[in-house]
Order: C-alpha cells, then structure tokens, then sequence
C-alpha cells in the first residue's frame, strides 16, 4: 500500500508539473495523431490554457484514413482546432529507400512543416506526445525532433504510458485505454522500397483484421510475405480461422502469410 501510494504522489505531482508547464507555455501547437498521448496532452492543454490549444495532424500514406477520421472527431469533441496538413513524405527519396533512419528523416522534415505552421499561429514553439516510456525505445525520430525544437511536456515532467492512461481514465476520458497506432512505415522491413500501394495493402489488412474482432495487430511487411502479430492470448483465436484469414491476404496480394508465435509486440523490425 505504501508503495502504491508512493506511486500515486509521484504519477500526481508529475501532471501538476505537466499542467504547470503548459501554463507556462502559454499557448500549444500539438503534433497531433489521435492517439493516447497526443490526445491526452491535447486535452489537458484545451483545459490548461483553453483557446490558445491548436491540433495539427500530418497526413501522409503512413498514417490510415481511419486514424485521421478518428483524430479529427476527437479533436471536435475536445473542442479544440484541427487542421490536416499535406505531408508529401514519400515524394523524398532518401526516406521512401526505407533505411534505418526512415524515423529520423521523417520527423526532421515534420517538425520543420510543424515550426512553419505554430509560426502561422503566431506562435514559434511546437511540441509533440513523446511520453518517459517511449525514451526507452528506439527512436531515432526523437533526436530529430530535439534537434527543430519541438518541446515533449509529457516526458519532460516524467509521464510514462501507465501514468498516462491511469490519469486519463480518472478524468474519465473515453480514449484512456486506445492501443498505440505507430505509423505504417514500422510495418515494412528496413531496405524495402515505401510504397502507397503496400502502405495500402497493409492498411487494407489491419482493417479487415480488425473487422474481425482482432484490434491490436501488425501485419508486418517482408517482401511478398505478412506476418500477422496479435497478443498471445489471441493466437489461438486468429490461427483457428487460419483459412479465412489467408484467403483475405492473398485477395490483398499477399502470397504468403504468417502468423507470428511471439505475439504483438513493439519494434519488431528492429530485432532484425
């Protein structure tokens, strides 16, 4: 028990940290996915320094059109501006090669359009969902996004992703227990070529997956191969409609398709 509420002091002081800097800040450009953190920090900062908050959502390929739909009524219904940007990402050649500084080059090149929108704000700093949890991946995005200037509240005060949830579950947010939605690149190997009509394809599958009643899964790209990950306690469930499942892979254009034993898990290209 004294531990636990060791932990709750510490999770408490933290977020009055967090709301203590935004104040400060006095006003926010969020880069803005939809997701748990982005949302969290989004709304907190809606409650924080209400009508000085503005949402901006990078649109690519990399991200699902569902993502974006979600975001934006999200966004709506914390009341706080959205705007969706074009983010023509694949059009540069470095990072459609797919190397394994993709993140990287993609977050220098977002955090600039991201300056340049807080600037047409009327505001010169951005900031990002980065939580203390994420510190601990591999990430080379991040070093990106220090470099530009984009401020990361969330990690800075110490808030990792339990902290995280647990916070928005007690200011009953109906998104405290959303599942992370990395970007579609993670689902392709390094050193395979970016392109829209497997960002699709891949898309098109998690989708259909999720039809199914599986929502946490990565269907990961390895040249004609997918490997579908879920959480092991639902790999029972997935390879006993094995049939039905590949039979929507291959119309997708899969040849292959496997089912992963070691279950979902985060940056698994990175173990190559």
């Amino acid at each position: 028990m004294a531990e636990r509420d060791r932990e709750d002091r510490r999770r408490n002081n933290a977020f009055k940290a967090l709301k203590r800097n935004l104040k400060g800040a006095g006003s926010a450009v969020i880069s803005y996915s939809g997701g748990l953190d982005s949302s969290f920090l989004a709304a907190i900062a809606g409650e924080t320094i209400p009508g000085a908050v503005r949402c901006v959502i990078l649109d690519s390929p990399l991200v699902p059109r569902r993502t974006i739909q979600e975001a934006k009524a999200r966004a709506a219904l914390l009341r706080i501006p959205c705007d969706v940007v074009p983010f023509p990402i694949l059009d540069d050649p470095e990072f459609s090669r797919n190397p394994r500084n993709r993140c990287y080059i993609c977050k220098k090149k977002g955090s600039a359009l991201l300056l340049e929108k807080a600037r047409e704000y009327g505001t010169g700093q951005a900031m990002d969902g980065l939580n203390a949890s994420d510190l601990e991946e591999f990430r080379p995005g991040t070093r990106a996004a220090d470099e530009a200037g984009i401020l990361h509240p969330l990690a800075d005060c110490g808030l990792g992703k339990q902290d995280i949830r647990s916070l928005a579950k007690e200011k009953g947010f109906l998104f405290w227990d959303q599942p992370s939605t990395p970007c579609l690149a993670t689902r392709i190997a390094y050193g395979q070529e970016l392109a829209v009509r497997d960002l699709q394809r891949i898309e098109a599958a998690e989708q259909s997956l999720g039809d199914r009643g599986f929502y946490r899964v990565r269907v990961r790209m390895h040249g004609s191969l997918a490997r579908i990950e879920v959480p092991e306690e639902e790999i029972v469930s997935l390879a006993r409609r094995a049939a039905d499942i590949a039979r929507m892979m291959r119309d997708l254009g899969f040849c292959y398709c496997t089912l992963d034993l070691e279950g979902l898990r985060s940056g698994s290209m990175d173990e190559e």
